[in-house]
């Protein structure tokens, strides 16, 4: 199969230098980008390591003219089609920890792609800062991390979009990059209870506080774009979306939807969540909870009358009760406890489990607000949440563990896997019959 040349940043064919007899034959433009790596690593001196290093990278990248930048703008685009082409969610690159090499990760799988070849740490370093402007460059060495978006633009006139994460691994620069799907998950693969869609569309409750959680890598974003785009088929209203950075770019069809990148559209969450009230949003979905503040005005929102999507890493309903709590100073705690009960919706957890056909599926645990949820997160007993919600099959609730059971029977997942993936490994041991001394 050919492999398809992108179409930004193609420097014109030259002789390809000769490759090991290992790896495919690769197109001309990407021994330009190799050949490009050499020159210009071999012009950094022994003397100068560390941020400092970096930083004279930074400064040899921006001077480059537009000819060499689009060598290298080609050799990135080369492994992100193969990323495509293999399937794969992931790609990793640089710092010390990828060994020179270019990593994918497959159906959960991440494996270093040794056909590439490798690389020097210099190579890469030049690499990953060529695909970020100046003042992204700064922000790099000022943190030490960067996330931002990548387009990739076909020959088909198609396009790709990926989320990205620079950031230093003991002094070089690393870098991952997420795929981003072209095409929305459709609602009703979620296979959710009518109660858990009631309170997820803007027809059923008009307020609330909504999460999705889990790991890293377990499709929080994919979730959330299925449930956006859900509503923007089914009612009128504005939608708001604060991301980092922005995924899926949705196209506005009943719902006016507007898509603010924090560091682009606007400087952080909190920002951007302050300033979507003065916006007259119906929805406004936050893409992370992750500091205290974010979560009080989160919070502060709902109250307000407004309904509000977000994630947290969490692995269980219980957890992002417990999370939320903890994550705000002691004096303030009891104050959250009683908004949270008051304002808590619906908590999704999910986790995405190997599948018999070498694949993924999706395994999800789903509290909602109910009386009982409530009055249990006011009276600080959390502890009790997990049996309501594995008593609450009819009302739409599941645990994970009586999810992970229905996936096995069902044939999708291996048993083996359905206790690795459980939160309570007791409560799966019991619901399975299996004698974990066997």
């Amino acid at each position: 199969m050919t492999t398809p040349t992108p179409s930004t940043g193609a420097a014109k064919p030259q002789t390809p230098e000769p490759q090991p007899a290992t790896m495919t034959p690769e197109p001309p433009f990407v021994a330009d980008g190799r050949k490009l790596l050499k020159e210009v690593a071999s012009q950094l001196p022994a003397t100068v390591t560390g941020l400092e290093r970096q930083m004279m990278i930074g400064d040899i990248v921006g001077r480059m003219d537009e000819t060499d930048k689009g060598k290298l703008r080609a050799l990135m685009n080369y492994f992100l089609l193969r990323m495509l082409t293999n399937n794969a969610s992931d790609i990793d690159m640089g710092g010390y920890g990828s060994g020179g090499n270019i990593w994918y990760r497959i159906f959960g799988s991440k494996k270093a792609d040794k056909s590439l070849g490798q690389f020097l740490p210099d190579e890469m370093n030049f690499l990953v800062q060529s695909v970020i402007g100046e003042r992204q460059r700064a922000f790099l060495y000022e943190n030490r991390n960067l996330d931002f978006s990548y387009m990739l633009y076909l020959e088909n006139g198609e396009f790709r979009r990926f989320r990205a994460d620079a950031y230093f691994d003991l002094d070089q620069v690393a870098l991952n990059m997420r795929a981003i799907n072209n095409t929305v998950r459709p609602y009703k693969n979620l296979e959710l209870h009518p109660n858990v869609t009631r309170m997820l569309s803007l027809a059923g409750t008009k307020e609330g506080l909504c999460l999705v959680t889990g790991i890293t890598g377990s499709g929080k974003s994919s979730t959330l774009d299925a449930i956006i785009d859900a509503n923007n088929h089914a009612v009128d209203a504005h939608i708001v979306i604060i991301a980092s950075p922005i995924e899926y770019v949705h196209k506005s069809d009943r719902c006016i939807i507007r898509h603010r990148e924090v560091g682009r559209d606007v400087l952080g969450f909190k920002d951007g969540a302050v300033q979507a009230l003065r916006q007259d949003p119906d929805i406004i979905m936050i893409g992370e909870l992750r500091d205290p503040e974010t979560i009080l005005t989160a919070l502060e929102i709902t109250d307000s009358g407004h309904k509000v999507f977000s994630t947290l890493h969490t692995a269980s309903s219980v957890e992002s009760i417990d999370r939320i709590i903890g994550e705000t100073p002691p004096n303030e705690q009891e104050r959250v406890r009683n908004r949270l009960a008051d304002t808590l919706r619906c908590v999704m957890s999910q986790k995405l489990v190997p599948s018999l056909d070498g694949k993924r599926v999706l395994a999800k645990e789903i509290m909602l607000g109910l009386p009982s949820v409530r009055a249990a997160i006011k009276n600080n007993n959390t502890g009790e949440i997990y049996q309501m919600i594995s008593e609450g099959l009819e009302q739409g609730m599941i645990t994970m563990e009586q999810d992970l059971k229905r996936l096995f029977l069902q044939k999708k997942i291996s048993l083996e896997n359905a206790l690795n993936y459980a939160n309570n490994k007791r409560r799966i041991q019991q619901l399975l019959q299996v004698n974990p001394t066997e």
